[in-house]
């Protein structure tokens, strides 16, 4: 199985792309539309395809991104469940912001993260790329993150993940992935759009509850 999946689909101007990245393109454009709008078949289809990238990832030399995968497939699990029963009464989850003390920790963690996977990666592989590849994989899991609490501030960060993912996977010659990641970044504008639309549709719903309210009030009185 592994053998065919690494195995050439086709050639585009002499660069080989196998049978993984092109399942990896496939469903990576499903799960990210399946995200921005909300639905919770996105897990599935998000393990799916971090399964497929890991496999990719480690037969280019992009190991930190491998070893990531396997980190996502746990996030993934973590997240279906959490969108399922995460609310406030142990029922779906809404779309919320992060907070100040939020927003602290994982600037901590980036940081963290980046710095260390850049000094593995420069002195115990044989990796060309240790620093971007260390930064878009912090990146990465802080943005997997908060999706998996639905921070409407997630996509931001897929957003500066995927502006360096295009360009890096263009120089490791993973054409398809690199345009697969621009799909990724139309999407993302997409997604955050959507999600914001929601926190502003649940931000003016009390108060249009409070109107109808009044208005029955009033309308008694007269």
């Amino acid at each position: 199985m592994i053998e065919w999946l690494t195995g050439t689909a086709f050639t585009v101007a002499g660069t080989a792309t196998t049978r993984a990245e092109l399942l990896g393109f496939a469903t990576g454009v499903v799960n990210v539309w399946l995200v921005a709008r909300q639905r919770i078949a996105n897990w599935p289809v998000g393990i799916a395809n971090v399964l497929l990238l890991m496999l990719l990832f480690w037969t280019s030399g992009l190991y930190a991104d491998a070893g990531l995968q396997i980190v996502y497939v746990g996030l993934g699990l973590y997240g279906w469940w959490h969108w399922l029963f995460g609310g406030e009464q142990r029922n779906r989850l809404a779309v919320s912001r992060t907070g100040r003390a939020e927003w602290l920790a994982l600037a901590a963690a980036g940081v963290l993260l980046t710095g260390g996977l850049w000094a593995l990666l420069d002195r115990a592989t044989d990796s060309t790329v240790p620093l971007p590849d260390a930064l878009t994989t912090a990146l990465s899991l802080l943005a997997t993150y908060g999706q998996t609490r639905k921070r409407v501030e997630s996509w931001w960060l897929w957003i500066t993940a995927d502006l360096i993912y295009i360009p890096l996977y263009a120089y490791k010659g993973l054409h398809l992935t690199a345009g697969l990641y621009l799909v990724f970044l139309v999407l993302c504008v997409v997604g955050l759009r959507a999600w914001r639309a929601d926190l502003r549709r649940a931000a003016a719903a009390p108060l249009g509850v409070v109107e109808r309210v009044t208005g029955d009030v009033a309308g008694l009185g007269r």
